[in-house]
């Protein structure tokens, strides 16, 4: 047969390939190379890896350590030795746990409910865009800044019981008598009270601030013109828009409040008469001090119950506000 009479036809075509060719064709590419979006999956997780790493060897595995050594009588260089929930018995029926329980309930409530109203008034008086209140703002944030070791000494200069000392000497302008501020068991849990107030308000002015950026501006100008004074159009639309940063806030000053130990070792170490005795202080005492550690690891692990506790009981009440 001539090519004439074969006819277009038979000759071969240069078109696409069948759709089942080049689905096996792009199958076998891919099982033979890797996608590029597996390999971006893990490119944070790379990032991540040394701090993992970190919090893993310091933070995690000493976790665990404690945990078990809540169940062991801790004899160092001579072997631990099972005693069960006896180290928490012995903290529960403990009447200086239970008094170091409380205070760290009032301290915790009142530097919680402090630092929240004083961290709000001051992100009303700071709200803006100047420049002037950028650097007041940064002013105001130093408390945070400052280690607490350094506010501690600089409280603890403040507090000098003599009539001479820097708050009896302004007490003294008003006609009041000179106080023995952490040296008097009346007073002390107030002073280190206001000391935490004035360390934490910063912080949470700032998360105010950030939050105050969310709050509805038009909500304003509608009260203004129905006649609201001030005060009203913060506690009717100011309060109501920064309901979830109260949550939030609230969880991590009741943290900070049930974990307070710094200032309270370095200001009172728990005294005067233990007026100021704290779990945390406690924890250190039994743990180190008396070299009894399986009953401070159980201390310690029932602190981290209570707020393991509290913190999921705030968080199932917003989800419930929220629905």
């Amino acid at each position: 047969m001539s090519l004439d009479q074969a006819g277009p036809a038979t000759l071969p075509t240069a078109g696409p390939a069948p759709r089942k060719t080049r689905r096996a064709a792009g199958g076998s590419a891919g099982r033979r190379g890797h996608s590029p979006r597996s390999g971006r999956r893990w490119t944070p997780w790379l990032f991540l890896a040394p701090a993992l790493l970190l919090f893993l060897y310091f933070k995690f595995i000493p976790m665990v350590s404690a945990l078990t050594m809540s169940f062991q009588d801790v004899q160092p260089y001579l072997g631990n030795r099972w005693v069960g929930t006896d180290n928490y018995a012995t903290v529960l029926q403990s009447d200086g746990f239970r008094e170091a329980a409380w205070h760290t309930v009032v301290l915790a409530a009142g530097q919680t409910a402090g630092s929240m109203a004083l961290g709000l008034v001051l992100a009303l008086l700071m709200e803006g865009q100047g420049r002037r209140l950028g650097f007041v703002r940064s002013a105001a944030f130093l408390p945070v800044v400052v280690p607490i070791a350094v506010v501690a000494e600089l409280w603890r200069i403040m507090y000098h019981p003599s009539s001479d000392g820097m708050l009896n000497s302004l007490l003294g302008l008003v006609g009041l008598g000179p106080s023995g501020f952490i040296n008097d068991p009346d007073s002390s849990m107030a002073s280190i009270m206001v000391t935490g107030i004035w360390r934490g308000a910063p912080y949470d002015m700032m998360i105010f601030l950030a939050g105050l950026t969310s709050v509805d501006r038009g909500l304003y100008e509608a009260a203004k013109v129905d006649g609201a004074s001030r005060f009203q159009r913060v506690w009717h639309v100011t309060v109501p828009g920064l309901r979830s940063v109260f949550s939030i806030l609230f969880i991590l000053a009741a943290i900070r409040g049930l974990r307070v130990f710094t200032e309270v070792f370095l200001l009172t170490n728990g005294g005067p008469d233990g007026s100021t005795e704290v779990v945390m202080t406690l924890i250190y005492k039994l743990g180190l001090e008396q070299n009894r550690l399986g009953v401070g690891a159980a201390g310690a692990v029932l602190l981290f119950l209570a707020t393991l506790v509290l913190t999921v009981v705030v968080h199932l009440l917003r989800r419930r506000e929220s629905k």
